[in-house]
């Protein structure tokens, strides 16, 4: 009302001195003026009148924990499987407490602040009996679940495996179990704002392969690790791209904060326990089918690229190395993987246990539209080589 007032009443005195400064008339001048200053006086007003107010969030009277059921049969599985798990022990839920305050006016008044009720709880999720190699991806209600923040202990089902020591803490060592020969998971105080203040239904990825002699899992020995390409495919630490003031992670794409490689071996290790030998494939790119002619050297997929650690390969830094071609306006291929992302792999396979041939390999970056003569036509006179053509082509001109 005030900023109303005192607006209407600069206008008037503003008219009164007429003329115009950069446009604007006098009066809109005065308006202005008039009316940021009742804006001040309706906030000073309104908060001396209204006291700072405290709301409070809805509270749990108690925990709502999902389907726990005794005497449920323990599944048996064999290879991989997704399965919903069983209640076995949870806490009562812990509450904590955030406060915000809103508004307010310059005097100090008028605040409104808020106080939710934050809820987490520590369970235990029995999975099927053991033993088993690995607990992949997890879903909770339905949707993958973010594990970002989330302290899970999984134990293999083993009959050696000790008790938990978060269900020793709480419950005491005379009634704290290890659950031997089950498998299960312990989640320590999950916070459940996420999923309305309640456990989730929770569904679990399950790595359970059949290591005898006779089964595929048992015999294979021996794998070949690929893509060959990529410019960080095989580092094993998180590599970060930075874009002005944003920071993204080049190497990050199936389990948060955990690079892909590192998911990729504990799948393999899960899933073909048997295999001790690892031949780990490094790309670079033949240019032309002549033998003559041909170079091969490392290339990327973009000439500028703000990444910790940087690309180099052979001493090459990105800005002297070669492009990849282009399809569609995205590179063919992915970049010649960079050699501290290669000695990476070769560290964390020799700490698996692993033996490691390291395998060079040519991929042909010969593009559509090339003027290259074909040395598989008549006196190699025809020009236009094949497009990305196999590297066992590379021959004399003209071939024999």
């Amino acid at each position: 009302m005030v900023a109303l007032v005192l607006g209407a009443a600069g206008s008037a005195l503003g008219a009164g001195f007429g003329g115009t400064i950069l446009g604007l008339s006098g009066a809109a001048i005065g308006g202005m003026i008039g009316s940021a200053v009742g804006s001040v006086a309706d906030a000073w007003i309104v908060g001396s009148m209204t006291p700072n107010q405290r709301v409070e969030g809805a509270r749990l009277e108690s925990l709502r924990v999902t389907s726990a059921t005794e005497g449920a049969n323990v599944p048996r599985l064999f290879g991989r499987m997704k399965l919903a798990g069983n209640i076995i022990w949870a806490t009562d839920f812990v509450e904590t407490f955030r406060t915000t305050t809103q508004g307010g006016g310059k005097g100090g008044g008028g605040g409104v602040t808020t106080t939710t009720a934050l809820y987490s709880a520590s369970f235990a999720v029995a999975l099927c009996e053991g033993p088993i190699t690995g607990v992949g991806r997890i879903w909770a209600d339905g949707k993958p679940m973010d594990m970002t923040g989330v302290t899970l202990r999984e134990y293999f089902g083993t009959e050696t495996q000790g008790v938990d020591p978060l269900i020793l803490s709480l419950s005491g060592a005379a009634n704290a179990p290890a659950y031997r020969g089950t498998a299960y998971v312990v989640f320590d105080s999950l916070a459940l704002e996420s999923f309305g203040n309640r456990l989730p239904q929770l569904t679990f990825e399950i790595f359970a392969p059949l290591a005898d002699g006779d089964t595929s899992e048992g015999l294979v020995k021996a794998v070949t690790l690929i893509p060959a390409s990529g410019e960080f495919a095989y580092a094993t630490s998180v590599v970060r791209v930075t874009n002005g003031s944003v920071t993204t992670t080049e190497n990050v794409n199936a389990v948060a904060h955990r690079a892909d490689l590192m998911v990729s071996l504990d799948r393999m290790e899960a899933l073909a326990p048997a295999v001790e030998s690892v031949s780990l494939v490094v790309s670079w790119f033949g240019s032309d089918l002549r033998c003559a002619s041909c170079e091969i050297r490392p290339k990327v997929e973009t000439a500028a690229l703000n990444s910790t650690p940087v690309w180099s390969v052979n001493g090459v830094a990105r800005g002297a190395a070669q492009l990849v071609s282009q399809i569609s306006g995205k590179p063919a291929f992915g970049g010649t993987p960079s050699d501290a992302s290669i000695v990476e792999a070769i560290h964390e396979l020799r700490v698996r246990g692993q033996r490691i041939t390291f395998y060079p390999f040519v991929m042909m970056d010969v593009a559509a539209g090339n003027a290259l003569p074909n040395p598989y036509s008549n006196g190699a006179a025809a020009v236009g080589q094949p497009v990305y053509p196999w590297r066992g082509r590379i021959t004399c001109s003209p071939a024999a």
